[in-house]
């Protein structure tokens, strides 16, 4: 080992010359081992690279304050899951959120407590299926986490309604699951628009494991229905869902705050994903005269083409078409085509763009996710890469292998100062983050409009 070397690093480090992401970059490539990176660290632990706001200027230093961050990995071993789709129309999806997962245990040593980490990605879809999430693929996923004593921590899922296969299987387990994406309400709150027993039928030992970094369609619902009410001064809404949790509980949220609002609801009704056209269900939504077009659904489930039929039939400047996060994301827009201009699409967060634009960790975390992708990530990637580093520190925390520790870690998260914002998990597991961005189909990009909010009573 070339000591020298490893003194100049770590001289760098106290003097913030370098952050912890390099730090780590140098250190692996003069072949030190994780020993010998861990003493280093806890030689050198002012390496935060913080604005005079506080505020992180490098993905590798978001966390809550006051947690050390251990990469000495003298304890063993501790291995991490996350399940959601990896195929077909979800391959892009899925795969950078993988990425990100990948880059922050990069950032962070792949260690955490004295441990190493292992990271293993599972898909709960099928491709056949155009990726879209299966029930038996996902109690196949948390079962086999659960069965591994090695297994610390489940991160997933993607679709909402995966979710509610899986949180009963973890709770009995005693282990956290933390998700970079479900937003429906019943996951986690009492809602109206529930379905019966919800959310507590989830939770079988009467306690609370799991948690969601982004905000539920509660909030996304009821922002996009002030925006098209106050701000665009809709009246007439035609309301259409996929029919699963997420996509009739954003559609429900969005349909229910446009009429609180004033608006009149022609009909809040499902969609067939398998009809081949809806040109005859267009004909009878063009008939009732509508100003806006809803569409909750995710991008497995045939938007796409409800949008391609509407556009055969009513114009942009004539009825406005609007959907939520599910179709925020490249693979929507490339099977819209044309017909995807002018889309109006809201996302419980900020685009890549406006994070760029802002500057600072989350500017780093773009600039550096994009190289290693080769293209822009898909936005809710940014949420899986602070998913891993809220696991991180939940592990250096309670500093031992045990599920119910780490769990407690986990959950009592607070003042976590992460890419888009200072948030905590409130006593449901849902992020006091309410940041919810309006985004505009323009030249088959999805770009970023303003930050929306709830209307306020």
């Amino acid at each position: 080992m070339n000591v020298q070397r490893l003194d100049d690093l770590v001289a760098m480090l106290r003097d913030s010359r370098i952050d912890r992401r390099e730090f780590f970059r140098r250190a692996a490539a003069l072949g030190l081992s994780a020993s010998a990176i861990g003493m280093a660290l806890q030689a050198a632990p002012a390496f935060a690279q913080a604005s005079s706001s506080g505020a992180p200027q490098t993905a590798a230093d978001i966390g809550a304050p006051g947690i050390t961050h251990i990469t000495t990995t003298s304890k063993g071993t501790i291995h991490l899951y996350s399940s959601w789709p990896l195929s077909a129309a979800s391959k892009q999806i899925g795969g950078d959120a993988v990425e990100a997962i990948k880059m922050a245990f990069e950032d962070r040593g792949n260690a955490a407590g004295g441990y190493a980490l292992k990271y293993t990605a599972l898909d709960d879809g099928i491709a056949s299926k155009n990726g879209s999430w299966d029930a038996g693929k996902e109690a196949e996923n948390a079962n086999t986490v659960v069965n591994d004593k090695d297994c610390m921590t489940y991160m997933g899922t993607y679709n909402s309604g995966a979710a509610e296969i899986s949180i009963p299987i973890l709770n009995k387990a005693d282990m956290a699951m933390i998700s970079y994406a479900n937003t429906a309400v019943e996951l986690t709150k009492s809602s109206p628009t529930n379905e019966p027993g919800f959310p507590d039928k989830l939770y079988p030992t009467g306690k609370r494991n799991y948690m969601r970094v982004c905000p539920a369609d509660d909030i996304q619902g009821a922002a996009a229905a002030n925006w098209a009410y106050n701000t665009k001064k809709l009246r007439r809404a035609y309301v259409l869902n996929d029919n699963q949790i997420y996509g009739k509980g954003v559609a429900t949220a969005f349909a229910d705050n446009f009429k609180k609002l004033g608006g009149t609801v022609l009909a809040n009704q499902p969609f067939d994903p398998n009809q081949p056209s809806y040109s005859g269900l267009m004909d009878l939504i063009a008939s009732k005269n509508p100003d806006i077009l809803y569409v909750g659904s995710i991008v497995n489930l045939n938007p796409a083409k409800v949008l391609q039929d509407m556009r055969n039939k009513m114009s942009a400047d004539k009825v406005v078409f609007m959907g939520p996060d599910g179709l925020a994301n490249q693979a929507f827009i490339d099977a819209a085509g044309d017909a995807a201009e002018g889309a109006y699409i809201t996302f419980g967060g900020l685009p890549p763009e406006e994070m760029v634009a802002k500057g600072g960790a989350g500017k780093d975390y773009v600039d550096r996710i994009t190289k290693r992708l080769g293209h822009t990530p898909d936005s809710y990637a940014v949420y899986s890469y602070e998913v891993a580093a809220v696991v991180v520190q939940a592990i250096d925390k309670a500093g031992v292998n045990d599920r119910a520790k780490i769990l407690d870690a986990m959950f009592h998260t607070e003042g976590f100062r992460g890419l888009l914002g200072t948030w905590s998990f409130g006593p449901t597991g849902d992020t006091t983050s309410a940041t919810i961005s309006l985004n505009v189909v323009k030249n088959a990009t999805l770009t970023f409009q303003q930050e929306i909010h709830p209307a306020t009573t």
